[in-house]
C-alpha cells in the first residue's frame, strides 16, 4: 500500500493507538544508544516489518550510507539503506512502530513530509525520539535521562530528569523539524536524551542502553527484563579499573562526581533549575589514555 514517498504491507495489522519510537542515525544517537535501544525492544517484543521509502536513493546517498550484502538460506541479499518502520503488539491498550531514521543527504523538506504524512496516516497518539549526547558526567553515577514532552520538561517520572539547565540555541537535527510538525498536529512528541560521560566515547555504550530502557520500561509498564544486562556493567567496570592507573583520569572523574553530586541536591534560587556546567578540559596524556581505552572497549561484541 502506498502513502506518499513510502510503502506499507499490503495486509496491514490493526494498530490500537499506536506509539512511535524513533532513532536518527548517525545524530543524535552517541554510543548507539537509541538504536541499541530499539533493536533490543524489537528482538523482545518480536517487532514484524511494516515498511519503509519506496526509493530510499532520492534522500540518502550510498556512498556514505552503504548497502549491505549478506546470503540468506545460500542466496545472496541486499539491504538496502532505508527509514525502516516495524511494529509490535504492547501490553496495554496501545501498540508500538518502531522507525529507524536516517539523516538524509538531499530532498530534506520532501523526507519532512513524507515521514510527517505517513505517521499521520498510521495515526500515532505519540512520537517518542530517543538518543544519547556526551556531557559533563562521571561513568560511576547512574547515568541521566533528559526527557521532554510537548516541549514541556517532564517532572515526577521514574529515571527522567525533567529540569533543564538552560534552553539550546544552536544546530539540530532533522528530528527536530519531524518534532515541531507534528506538534503542530496534536500527535504528542517526547523526547528521551540520555547523557552520556564525554571522556569515554563507546561505539556501543550498554550502559546509556540499560537506562534508556529502563525508562521506557517504566514509562510503558514493560517487562524488567527488557533491560537487564551484564555488558553495562562490564564495560563501566573496565573503565574504572583503567583510570585506576592514571591520576590525571582519576582527578578527572572525583571533579565530575563532585560537580554531579552537588547538582543533584543544589538548585539555583528562584528558578528552580540546575546550574550550567561546561565540559572540563582534556589533558593531552588523559586524551591518549583515553583513546587506547575505547579502542580496547570497541572489540567487545553485543
Amino acid at each position: 500500500m502506498r502513502i506518499g514517498e513510502f510503502e506499507l504491507l499490503d495486509s496491514m495489522p490493526e494498530l490500537r493507538n499506536p506509539h512511535i519510537i524513533a532513532t536518527l542515525t548517525p545524530w543524535i544517537d552517541a554510543g548507539s544508544v537509541g538504536s541499541l535501544s530499539v533493536e533490543r525492544l524489537e528482538r523482545f517484543m518480536g517487532a514484524e516489518d511494516l515498511g519503509g521509502l519506496v526509493k530510499p536513493g532520492r534522500y540518502f546517498d550510498f556512498t556514505r550510507y552503504r548497502p549491505v550484502m549478506y546470503y540468506e538460506d545460500g542466496k545472496r541479499q541486499m539491504r538496502i539503506p532505508n527509514a525502516d518502520l516495524r511494529w509490535a503488539k504492547g501490553p496495554n491498550d496501545h501498540d508500538f512502530i518502531f522507525l529507524h531514521m536516517l539523516e538524509p543527504h538531499s530532498n530534506s523538506e520532501e523526507y519532512v513530509d513524507a515521514l510527517v504524512e505517513v505517521i499521520q496516516h498510521l495515526k500515532v497518539q505519540r512520537f517518542c525520539r530517543i538518543g544519547a549526547m556526551y556531557d559533563a558526567v562521571p561513568h560511576t553515577r547512574p547515568l541521566l535521562i533528559m526527557g521532554t514532552l510537548n516541549g514541556q520538561p517532564m517532572e515526577n517520572y521514574e529515571g527522567i530528569q525533567g529540569n533543564r539547565r538552560r534552553p539550546y540555541q544552536g544546530p539540530t537535527s532533522i528530528m527536530n523539524l519531524v518534532s515541531e510538525r507534528l506538534g503542530q498536529s496534536d500527535i504528542d512528541h517526547m523526547m528521551l536524551m540520555c547523557r552520556l560521560p564525554h571522556y569515554v566515547e563507546l561505539e556501543a555504550d550498554f550502559a546509556g542502553r540499560t537506562q534508556m530502557l529502563k525508562v521506557i520500561c517504566s514509562l510503558y509498564d514493560l517487562p524488567s527484563e527488557y533491560h537487564i544486562s551484564r555488558r553495562d556493567t562490564q564495560q563501566y567496570d573496565r573503565v574504572t579499573t583503567e583510570m585506576e592507573k592514571n591520576p590525571q583520569v582519576k582527578s578527572l572523574v572525583a571533579r565530575l562526581e563532585a560537580d554531579y553530586d552537588a547538582r543533584r541536591q543544589r538548585r539555583n534560587p528562584g528558578d528552580g533549575k540546575e546550574s550550567a556546567d561546561t565540559l572540563p578540559p582534556l589533558p593531552p596524556s588523559v586524551e591518549e589514555f583515553l583513546g587506547e581505552l575505547t579502542s580496547l572497549n570497541d572489540g567487545e561484541g553485543n
